[in-house]
């Protein structure tokens, strides 16, 4: 299975160094050279309730002749062992024909447990493999850092440095992040913003010298193991839900894309995917682009959805060169460095619009939202899973279940519940974990200099 980089100047890679590497050496995404079909017999035989088993089939089928007979079922047979409900991602109806997919039952609470689960055991198997270690650089605008510390808590060849921007991520997501942080595996604050994080990332991903010296890796959504997990549990609910000429139409809250990208990867894969709607808030530049085909970040704004607190989302790279090819992505990529904005070609616009519809819903909205929906159903629902629910009553979808993704336990955010709900807010189910007490790291500034000495620090520990 031969992978290809989205920028079309680095040499083609095969699964393993496309896990390993996470980005291409030319700055691009890595994408399959061909997409895998599994046609309408295939998927007859898939297992509709074995979310572990789906995505083992769904790897394999990506992986070529990555592994041996049998090696995948004991690399990822218990990728989901420490998710407290039994259906992993249940399905909660809270309306005729709708229905919030939760996938916030692993063991940080948020929808990135499902792909870093599944990426820990697969990138430290390809370093033992190797004979080597690793050091993940990442950005996190909250939920991202606490799932990679605790899955590669497990993976002794593996050490990590996540950024997330101070003030801009939840209580709870910070002190959960403090609380997994030790000497190898750390999360630290910036005083700016995720799109600052992210910039101080791509740039030392972006160094050959700085990838070779540090041995730096990436785990957040650019590595395509996120991206086919997550495809994973939209194949689920699609075969749950869905029927040939019917199928199961989702709603994603998503500010750097990599969510809803692989939904979209499901649908090419020929699973009943229908439609593929964007939810994004205040922070609407994934929205403008496909409603007007202008991609002009502005300044972050922070509000009650702060995982959607994203101006540029990397993800949408790989969408653009599904539709138009390395060379459109290599003059958009250029024309967005030089002038801090782009538009467009008119044909790649509206592909990007028959693929996805957006939109955007407001702080305002989203409380609204978590109200309405308490009051109506009975259902609570965290900021960024009220926020597509209120997404969802915007548009008139074709015949077909409508999912909501939850991308998050209500707890992560319980400020903002009690900011709409008041004196009828429920008490949270869960138990919040003893690492909340943990101390809180200074937060440094975005400067390259200052994370490449601290990652220099950590590696010499």
């Amino acid at each position: 299975m031969p992978y290809i980089s989205t920028r079309g100047t680095a040499p083609e890679a095969d699964f393993a160094t496309v896990i390993l590497d996470g980005l291409a050496p030319d700055g691009g995404l890595y994408v399959p050279k061909t997409v895998p079909a599994f046609g309408p017999e295939r998927i007859a035989g898939l297992p509709d309730a074995d979310l572990g088993a789906l995505t083992r089939t769904i790897v394999a089928a990506f992986a070529g002749d990555a592994f041996g007979e049998g090696r995948l079922d004991e690399i990822l047979g218990a990728c989901h062992a420490r998710f407290t409900h039994p259906a992993v991602t249940p399905l909660v109806q809270v309306a005729q024909g709708r229905w919030v997919m939760e996938l916030f039952h692993g063991p940080t609470l948020a929808f990135k447990d499902l792909a870093m689960q599944v990426l820990a055991p697969l990138l430290g198997h390809f370093l033992r493999a190797r004979g080597r270690d690793a050091f993940i650089i990442g950005a996190t605008s909250g939920d991202t850092g606490g799932a990679a510390l605790s899955a590669f808590a497990d993976v002794p060849e593996i050490g990590a440095l996540f950024l997330y921007p101070d003030g801009g991520v939840s209580p709870f997501q910070e002190a959960q992040m403090q609380g997994l942080s030790d000497a190898r595996l750390r999360a630290v604050p910036v005083r700016g913003s995720f799109d600052d994080c992210q910039r101080i990332v791509k740039a030392l991903l972006a160094s050959p010298e700085h990838r070779e010296r540090l041995r730096l890796t990436a785990v957040n959504s650019v590595n395509w193991g996120r991206i086919l997990a997550q495809s994973a549990y939209y194949a689920l609910a699609a075969l749950r839900l869905g029927r040939p000429g019917r199928p199961v139409h989702f709603v994603v809250p998503t500010g750097n894309f990599g969510n809803v990208y692989a939904g979209d990867l499901a649908r090419r894969m020929g699973f009943p995917v229908g439609e593929l709607v964007v939810a994004t808030n205040e922070n609407d530049s994934l929205h403008r682009v496909i409603q007007t085909g202008a991609l002009m970040p502005g300044r972050v704004v922070r509000t009650n959805t702060p995982a959607i607190d994203i101006q540029i989302a990397s993800n949408l790279e790989r969408a653009l060169f599904d539709a138009a090819g390395a060379e459109t992505v290599r003059g958009v990529i250029a024309d967005l460095a030089a002038r801090g904005q782009t538009v467009l070609p008119g044909a790649l616009r509206e592909s990007l619009r028959r693929g996805f519809r957006s939109t955007s819903i407001s702080r305002r909205g989203t409380l609204a939202s978590i109200r309405e929906t308490h009051e109506r159903t009975g259902y609570l629902a965290d900021p960024h899973t009220a926020l597509a629910l209120a997404a969802a009553d915007r548009f008139d979808l074709p015949p077909g279940e409508v999912v909501v993704l939850s991308t998050a336990h209500p707890v992560k955010f319980a400020e903002t519940l009690r900011e709409a709900l008041g004196s009828a807010t429920p008490h949270l189910r869960g138990a919040v974990p003893p690492y909340q007490k943990a101390a809180r790291s200074p937060a440094i500034a975005p400067d390259e200099g200052l994370v490449l000495d601290m990652i220099g620090a950590m590696d010499a520990t």
